[in-house]
């Protein structure tokens, strides 16, 4: 006779025999209750095993998404067990096969109401979790966005090194100049800027912990001199820079508020500054966040309130905040690149890093970090570099040829 969860689940797991064939074995109980499983296709051996723990999962297996699964596993009412990239596969297939026909290719439009209260505690949810936690798997610089692999052979503190050096030689950083980061996370660019090429710096966060480390690392580097941290949010400062730097901040600024935020940065930059905006965009010409739920899962579990918007979008309310777009970049394969580093020095780190947080949180990360590889790798998101300037300025400034934005390219404005 078979018991009440398989006689749920066998049904489900007949259909997704016939829709997606999977490498998986399903099972539950413990001990004595223990369950052999139920084959989700025909395969000599499981590439992933899922262990049913708490009856209050069912629901979530049955209405398959990116978010049911998530949240099931996160919430620990399933257990997982297989290589990340071998689950990820899985859990897309699964979501795919539970989604509906017309559903497959959707992605939901969000809007989210934004105020500076909201932002901050959006942040410090986000970021200040501890600054050992993000060092295990960050590596030693403490870079937290897309780095650079200009060889493809380098590693990811050289990655990140060079980054900020393609960063700061875009914007043709010049001794002396002053220069504002926003969202200046644990402070390596400006302390580069400071260090390197002579700059005045001034960096900005809404984090407490990210704050009180990058004041800290200034101090250790002697750069007090060029180098201000402020526990600021990017709308109270108040002055004119000569360069602005966002890396990895304005998908937390709201698809509402871009204008507001590309006007503000205007206002902030000196007439002939040059500002580069950094940042992770949608791939969905509608401003759509990533498919089958994983959009969802994000906002409930990873970035509360955060939205990416397209780059046509990007461009369009730079245009209308004040700025001309004068070069863009794509780094989508870097940034997938850079998130299996990170990835795999999390799942590297494990029993480090659940030693310092919680098995929910623990969770979330290794579930997050995985996952954007994957939507990187596949199109969902994108990573754009834009350089810009005030809008209805003349047309020189910058040289003719391109290669000027490569430190190698023979040409262009000199360095310090």
């Amino acid at each position: 006779m078979l018991s009440s969860v398989e006689a749920v689940l066998t049904p489900w797991v007949e259909q997704l025999k016939t829709r997606a064939n999977l490498p998986v074995l399903l099972r539950w109980g413990d001990g004595a209750n223990a369950h052999g499983g139920l084959l989700l296709g025909e395969f000599s051996q499981p590439r992933v095993e899922i262990h049913v723990r708490k009856a209050s999962a069912i629901p979530l297996l049955l209405s398959l998404s990116l978010d049911s699964l998530g949240q099931a596993y996160v919430e620990g009412q399933i257990d997982v067990h297989g290589r990340v990239e071998d689950i990820l596969e899985v859990a897309h297939r699964l979501a795919e096969a539970g989604a509906k026909p017309e559903g497959r290719l959707a992605r939901a439009v969000r809007s989210i109401k934004h105020n500076k209260k909201g932002d901050s505690e959006a942040i410090q949810y986000h970021y200040d979790v501890s600054n050992d936690f993000y060092q295990t798997w960050l590596g030693s610089a403490m870079v937290y966005s897309c780095a650079y692999f200009e060889n493809g052979n380098e590693t990811l503190d050289q990655a990140q090194e060079k980054k900020i050096d393609h960063i700061l030689t875009k914007l043709q950083l010049q001794r002396g100049q002053h220069l504002l980061d926003i969202g200046c996370g644990w402070g390596a660019l400006v302390m580069r800027a400071a260090a390197k090429f002579g700059a005045r710096c001034v960096g900005v966060t809404l984090s407490q912990r990210q704050f009180e480390l990058a004041s800290e690392r200034v101090r250790q580097a002697g750069l007090q001199d060029r180098v201000e941290i402020r526990l600021q949010d990017y709308r109270d400062v108040q002055g004119q820079f000569d360069r602005i730097t966002s890396v990895g901040m304005f998908e937390h600024v709201g698809l509402k508020h871009l204008r507001d935020y590309f006007a503000r940065i205007r206002e902030l930059l000196a007439d002939d500054g040059w500002v580069l905006n950094h940042g992770i965009t949608s791939t969905d010409a509608n401003d759509g966040e990533s498919s089958l739920g994983g959009g969802r899962f994000i906002d409930r579990y990873v970035f509360p309130q955060g939205e990416l918007p397209h780059i046509s979008t990007v461009l369009k309310t730079m245009q209308l905040g004040g700025l001309e777009a004068a070069d863009v970049e794509n780094l989508r394969r870097h940034y997938a690149r850079t998130m299996a580093h990170w990835s795999q020095a999390f799942e590297a780190s494990s029993d480090k890093l659940r030693a310092m947080i919680d098995e929910k949180r623990w969770r979330i990360w290794r579930v997050y970090l995985a996952a954007c590889q994957w939507t990187f790798e596949h199109d969902e998101t994108s990573l754009y570099q834009v350089l810009c300037r005030t809008a209805g300025g003349l047309s020189n400034g910058l040289p003719c040829p391109r290669s000027w934005t490569y430190p190698r390219g023979g040409s262009g404005w000199p360095r310090v």
